[in-house]
């Protein structure tokens, strides 16, 4: 396991890290392939969520890394989770050929929670999902199918256009957005 100071571990030097939280890359089995993701654990955590990346996304992203580390802050456990191989994902850059493959995306987010649960320092915790785009679509089949295992799922499935085409009323007023839910 990786400790936060470590000055090897990228996700520790893109974040400050509270004392006694653990960073751990982690390599996780599904079916013929091996997924990476990245483990973030706070020194007390309530629940652990696994980040779903959207299309064309990985554990990498700055958007993602940030949402990790204020949930973080809040006494969750986060797993980002890219959710296609380094060959599935060179392939894909070109072609987009799996980016868009839910049923391929959906069961790895599935195993991922199969995964979390195996683990002894934080198998016990509730687990929920995050998801954006196809990710969300990946969330939502893997809530689907662990009932038991996933106790929430939170998915942003929004295109910029459509939020853009659908941000007035009828009656011309601007719509005003739903606080999202607090961690």
């Amino acid at each position: 396991m990786l400790r936060a100071t470590d000055p090897e571990d990228e996700m520790a030097n893109t974040a400050p890290v509270r004392s006694g939280e653990t960073i751990e890359a982690v390599e996780i089995p599904v079916d013929s392939v091996t997924l990476n993701a990245d483990l973030r654990v706070p020194a007390i955590a309530h629940g652990l969520v696994i980040f779903a990346h959207g299309s064309g996304s990985s554990r990498f992203s700055t958007r993602n890394r940030q949402v990790a580390r204020f949930i973080g802050t809040r006494g969750f456990a986060t797993l980002l989770l890219d959710l296609l191989t380094p060959q599935e994902e060179r392939i894909d850059v070109d072609t987009a050929e799996f980016r868009f493959d839910i049923p391929r995306l959906g069961p790895r987010v599935s195993a991922a929670a199969d995964w979390v649960a195996t683990r002894r320092d934080i198998g016990q915790l509730p687990i929920g999902c995050f998801g954006a785009s196809t990710g969300a679509a990946a969330a939502l089949i893997a809530a689907a199918e662990r009932p038991r295992t996933i106790a929430d799922d939170r998915s942003r499935i929004v295109r910029r256009d459509a939020r853009r085409r659908h941000s007035r009323r009828p009656d011309g007023a601007k719509r005003r957005a739903a606080p999202a839910p607090r961690a």
